[in-house]
């Protein structure tokens, strides 16, 4: 885990200087110029090469790195997103709600000493009067909070002591399921996923993910998101609003 805004720049560079047989096709400084959204972090886009195999020669990776106080941002957004079914990772939805959280990256912008969003106030009591404002209004503290509790977490027995995890997050039912496979079961899993992946296609909100991972104490951390957890940016809105 990255621990600052620092350490992004420094990890973005040692993947610039690296000697990846992957092309960098472009990178995205969305800490220098943030999205109107408020979104900020490093995107790095390769292209994909293989001198062995070149079916996927071409095809593009995106790596996304972003500081904890950005990644606590980015999971609200898809946290809020998710229960109210709007797509406000994708400037989509309510305007209040899209409007809190520009005014958020410019409050973290502040904190982290970097570029701040456009069409945010300048003056800092300005932006804390009309996040203030916002907080109240929407119940943001509140709402984040019950979403975090109304999750229920459903680990299947294969879980523990597993290498990889398939995550399906269920707004619906206010469930993510969990289910673990050993080293050796990357095809069952991957096939699994496939097959998740189809059947969430048409429920709104609905996700899977199959990461790798040492322990599920390790997947709580590296995907809040899936958990909900949106503590780290209560904490932050408190914080802007002091």
């Amino acid at each position: 885990m990255l621990q600052d805004v620092r350490e992004v720049f420094q990890l973005a560079n040692v993947f610039r200087e690296s000697t990846f047989k992957h092309k960098l096709d472009h990178v995205d400084d969305y800490i220098a110029r943030p999205q109107s959204s408020g979104y900020r972090g490093v995107h790095l886009i390769y292209r994909y090469f293989s001198d062995r195999m070149d079916t996927y020669n071409g095809l593009k990776i995106e790596i996304q790195i972003r500081s904890p106080l950005q990644h606590a941002w980015a999971t609200a957004v898809e946290t809020v997103g998710t229960f109210i079914r709007q797509a406000l990772k994708s400037s989509q939805g309510e305007e209040e709600w899209l409007r809190f959280f520009a005014l958020m990256g410019t409050a973290l912008a502040h904190r982290e000493r970097t570029p701040t969003v456009v069409d945010t106030p300048s003056l800092r009591a300005e932006l804390k009067e009309k996040l203030r404002h916002l907080a109240e209004h929407l119940d943001v503290e509140h709402r984040l909070r019950t979403y975090g509790t109304a999750l229920q977490t459903l680990e299947q027995p294969s879980a523990k002591d597993a290498h990889y995890y398939l995550l399906k997050l269920d707004p619906a039912e206010h469930l993510v399921t969990v289910t673990g496979f050993k080293f050796g079961e990357l095809e069952q899993a991957q096939n699994e996923y496939l097959e998740v992946e189809r059947s969430l296609k048409a429920r709104s909100g609905s996700d899977a993910v199959l990461v790798s991972v040492e322990s599920l104490d390790s997947l709580r951390r590296a995907y809040p998101n899936y958990f909900l957890d949106t503590g780290v940016f209560i904490d932050a809105v408190n914080r802007a609003l002091k």
